[in-house]
């Protein structure tokens, strides 16, 4: 059984960080392009950041560029967002993807049940 687990959320100050998780089993993912989703409160599931398979291309939402960073460890089949300068804004159930070929902003076949992540001013 495929699955994506995120893990890693919880409630944070503005300003501060935290490192989301997202452990994938039941095939190699090392070969996937990995993402990172969010979905706040009544508002549509945004995009945040993705990485290809060996790590060496990333892209990001212009609303979090510069503040979050994405990585992985196919060794563990993990992929990581560490989420720095965390605002109010911030606050929304974070998705982990992953598929072959998507990138971007796009359908991706696999994915997480979601870590919840608040953000108090």
């Amino acid at each position: 059984q495929v699955q994506l687990v995120e893990s890693g959320g919880g409630l944070v100050q503005a300003g501060g960080s935290l490192r989301l998780s997202c452990a994938a089993s039941g095939r190699t993912f090392s070969s996937d392009n990995m993402a990172w989703f969010r979905q706040a409160p009544e508002k549509e599931r945004e995009f945040v950041a993705v990485i290809n398979w060996n790590a060496r291309n990333t892209y990001y939402a212009d609303s979090v560029k510069g503040r979050f960073t994405i990585s992985r460890d196919n060794a563990k089949n993990t992929v990581y967002l560490q989420m720095n300068s965390l605002k109010p804004g911030d606050t929304a159930d974070y998705y982990c993807a992953a598929d072959p070929y998507s990138w971007g902003d796009a359908s991706y076949r696999y994915w997480g049940q979601g870590t919840q992540v608040t953000v108090s001013s």
